[in-house]
């Protein structure tokens, strides 16, 4: 496929069921929030979550966690130094251009390669770019008391109790935006077919991502709205796009309540106004 050419828009609307969606490590990770008491997740953590599953999905990634590394490289720059192209080189232009056609998050979400040692430093701009995700309604926090009863090395005594806490919230429902810009996409050569996996990596973002703060089934993606323009600058701008999408509150509700298990659909209506010549494909999560 060739490189993008039309403009896209996203929406991607999500729900938590007692889980910690992105703790907050100034706050004993406590579930991120907004002074006005809004739950938050970060671009940062959203865009972690969308690079492991193009690696779930066989992509190449340069930013890899840890947890998810599927080579042996223990930093970025024996990451970068592995290819012989960006070792060698000192031309900036063609390290970018090297970077961008090895690793999709590169021509994806752009990077920074400034490694000690090296004679070029580069910076690439992507195309896509993700908010943050911000809750619908204000979230509560609960907050259980756990402990640790487990000697974590050989004695003859039993070691005390180790307390700690930990903290979900009971339901909630988020929203985040985003968009695909074809300028930037002509320079990291970013194609349709990269648009299409960014899309099915948002339809299916909480797969393999299961841990003890986001059992499986906690995190849910429930609708995902998919605006393409039939031009590069696109027909509106992503401000107006992304105000098309309402999430209403059902008069009478209000979340958390109701029976168990909680549904997005029991407390909020989502509609899309109209714009003339640009409808919304609309997407349920896997």
């Amino acid at each position: 496929m060739g490189t993008l050419a039309n403009k896209i828009d996203f929406a991607v609307i999500l729900s938590v069921k007692n889980a910690n969606p992105n703790g907050d490590p100034l706050n004993g990770n406590r579930p991120r929030e907004t002074y006005d008491g809004i739950g938050e997740i970060s671009d940062v953590c959203i865009k972690r979550k969308i690079r492991n599953r193009l690696m779930d999905m066989g992509q190449p990634v340069f930013v890899q966690s840890d947890d998810k590394r599927a080579d042996g490289f223990k930093s970025l720059k024996e990451r970068a130094d592995s290819v012989d192209e960006l070792k060698k080189t000192k031309d900036s232009e063609l390290y970018a251009k090297v970077a961008c056609e090895k690793w999709m998050d590169v021509r994806s979400f752009g990077q920074v390669f400034a490694f000690k040692g090296n004679d070029v430093s580069v910076g690439v701009r992507g195309p896509v770019s993700v908010h943050p995700a911000f809750s619908v309604d204000p979230i509560d926090i609960a907050s259980i008391q756990i402990t640790k009863s487990v000697n974590s090395v050989t004695g003859d005594k039993k070691s005390s109790d180790t307390m700690g806490m930990k903290h979900c919230v009971p339901f909630g429902v988020y929203v985040f935006y985003g968009s695909i810009n074809c300028q930037l996409a002509e320079k990291t050569g970013f194609t349709e077919e990269d648009a299409e996996l960014i899309r099915d990596a948002l339809i299916s973002l909480f797969e393999n991502d299961s841990s003890s703060a986001r059992p499986d089934g906690s995190m849910e993606i429930c609708k995902v709205f998919w605006w393409k323009h039939n031009c590069k600058t696109g027909q509106y701008s992503s401000a107006k796009v992304h105000r098309s999408l309402h999430i209403v509150p059902i008069e009478g509700k209000k979340a958390p309540g109701g029976n168990l298990p909680f549904r997005m659909e029991d407390y909020y209506t989502v509609t899309v106004d109209t714009l003339d010549g640009l409808s919304s494909e609309i997407y349920d999560g896997i």
